[in-house]
């Protein structure tokens, strides 16, 4: 199973810790994140990884020669979703793909892993628990997620908080068909909207990943969702940072 890890992004809320480091090296516990989700994937016999970097790209490539890099030269004007797209050579076999500033346990891995649907999300259906303090990065800023019946009805982060089922972690598995489709409809969003505003993003290259992906539940592609309640954390600001320094070794243990 191929992980493409996304980590352009300079991280600017995690300032001043991503001042000269990238955000995924964070020290959380005694070590990166990057090694915390390389450990989860390891843990469960996966070991090819790609990743995407941007910002101190060179101090990734020296830290996990092992890697396999894709070099978004562009990151600055770009985000999440086109991010995603160089690695997209790897996109013709199954894939797991995540964000690189997530810290998740090897049990949501394993259980992404026993998935055998096309699409799976990973969401965190304790979300709000890692809110109550959160004042940072308020809920409406949560790739949030309703759903019926095992599948995923909508992903966005304008879904309100009492009908939320859970938060996206940032973490999806793909199917070569999965992965098929996914190609299929980013490349036919690229197209038609050259130039132009795509859905909440000014321009396409600005759009994030839940963007395409609920675009394409609006087309019928169906997605299911695999559970943790907990088990992740998110280090998207300072605020964060404090928090999984504070709390992710209890959370981590026994998951």
């Amino acid at each position: 199973m191929q992980v493409i890890i996304i980590g352009a992004g300079r991280g600017q809320r995690l300032m001043p810790t991503t001042a000269n480091t990238p955000k995924c090296f964070a020290d959380v516990s005694g070590r990166k994140i990057l090694d915390w989700a390389v450990e989860a994937f390891r843990a469960n016999g996966v070991d090819q990884f790609c990743f995407i970097g941007g910002y101190r790209i060179e101090q990734v490539r020296d830290a996990y020669p092992q890697f396999t890099f894709r070099h978004n030269s562009d990151w600055p004007n770009n985000n999440i979703l086109a991010s995603l797209f160089y690695a997209e050579d790897l996109m013709d076999q199954p894939f797991i793909c995540c964000y690189s500033d997530i810290l998740f346990t090897r049990q949501v891995v394993e259980s992404m892993l026993g998935c055998e649907d096309d699409i799976a999300l990973a969401v965190d259906t304790c979300w709000l628990d890692r809110y109550a303090a959160r004042t940072e990065h308020p809920t409406d800023d949560a790739e949030k997620v309703t759903v019926h019946q095992g599948k995923v009805t909508r992903i966005d982060r304008n879904i309100a908080e009492q009908d939320a089922y859970g938060e996206y972690i940032g973490v999806a598995k793909f199917s070569a068909d999965g992965a098929a489709q996914l190609r299929e409809h980013y490349h036919r969003c690229r197209e038609l909207s050259a130039g132009q505003s795509w859905r909440e993003a000014s321009v396409f290259e600005k759009a994030y990943k839940i963007h395409l992906l609920q675009e394409m539940l609006e087309h019928g592609v169906a997605m299911s969702h695999v559970d943790t309640p907990g088990g992740y954390i998110e280090v998207d600001t300072q605020q964060d940072f404090d928090y999984a320094r504070k709390f992710w070794i209890e959370r981590h243990k026994d998951r």
